[in-house]
């Protein structure tokens, strides 16, 4: 009878370690970018987007409907630059690493990229 006891409770702490842990690995939240300003990553349409929260460009959304194309990778073709004319558009590429997320734009099929690292923010 004892071990029918154990039992529920061990798989109550399994399954809290393992949402914690997905939590902790989640794309979505703040972060940061090189040059200091703040991106918000969240879910849209069930596909991925990013607006500056923070910085001169507060509000320029850097990329919206990216699609989960592996385990920590989303792609999609609508990524803008705030560098950039706001008419263009690049296919952009976010892989989660830990507390980075490596963020790339490319035009003109992979010949002109451009490539940022993002610091997850508490």
């Amino acid at each position: 009878m004892q071990s029918l006891k154990v039992m529920p409770l061990a798989l109550i702490i399994a399954c809290g370690g393992a949402l914690a842990a997905q939590a902790a690995g989640s794309v979505y939240g703040k972060w940061k970018r090189p040059d200091g300003s703040v991106a918000l990553v969240s879910a849209c349409g069930g596909k991925l987007c990013g607006h500056l929260v923070s910085g001169p460009q507060t509000g320029y959304e850097m990329f919206h409907g990216m699609a989960k194309t592996g385990p920590d990778k989303w792609q999609g073709n609508q990524m803008k630059n705030p560098s950039a004319p706001g008419f263009m558009t690049f296919n952009g590429t976010a892989v989660l690493s830990g507390n980075t997320l490596s963020v790339q734009g490319c035009a003109i099929g992979q010949s002109m990229c451009g490539h940022e690292n993002w610091t997850r923010t508490k």
